[in-house]
């Protein structure tokens, strides 16, 4: 397995982020377009698990640079679920805190989970990652 950044996208590999943004969350539509803008975006580094040449995870870093200092969120972590199990969540994860370090230190890592997620949450707990108390708000437009 490799991990690499994608940052323009084919049709196969559409077609498997696709897949994987399907396992992630199944009432949230995701098109074509709304990958390729991801994968273009210069603050966005959307990062793949790739065997054999297939996406089999993966997981974006979205840099946002605010008054309060540099902050970046890890969202979108996802692996297929033919491959779970292997670690593969924990190396995206551990990529990019590793490319958050080098590219953009000194950086705050943020990131959220369902507490449905059990397994998940013990991962992002076992990197280092505290519960932070806040509310989230979100308004669809």
């Amino acid at each position: 397995m490799v991990i690499k950044e994608l940052q323009s996208l084919n049709t196969e590999q559409i077609a498997d982020l696709l897949n994987l943004m399907g396992q992630l969350s199944r009432s949230t539509e995701v098109t074509p377009q709304m990958l390729q803008q991801a994968a273009a975006c210069p603050d966005t580094h959307l990062f793949a698990a790739m065997e054999g040449g297939r996406i089999i995870g993966t997981a974006s870093l979205v840099i946002l640079h605010q008054p309060t200092g540099t902050k970046g969120r890890i969202e979108d972590v996802v692996v297929s679920e033919a491959f779970r199990g292997q670690h593969i969540g924990r190396k995206l994860v551990e990529h990019l805190i590793d490319f958050a370090r080098k590219e953009f230190a000194p950086i705050q890592l943020q990131l959220t989970s369902r507490p449905s997620r059990e397994a998940a949450n013990r991962l992002y707990l076992s990197l280092g990652f505290e519960p932070y108390e806040t509310n989230v708000y979100k308004l669809s437009l």
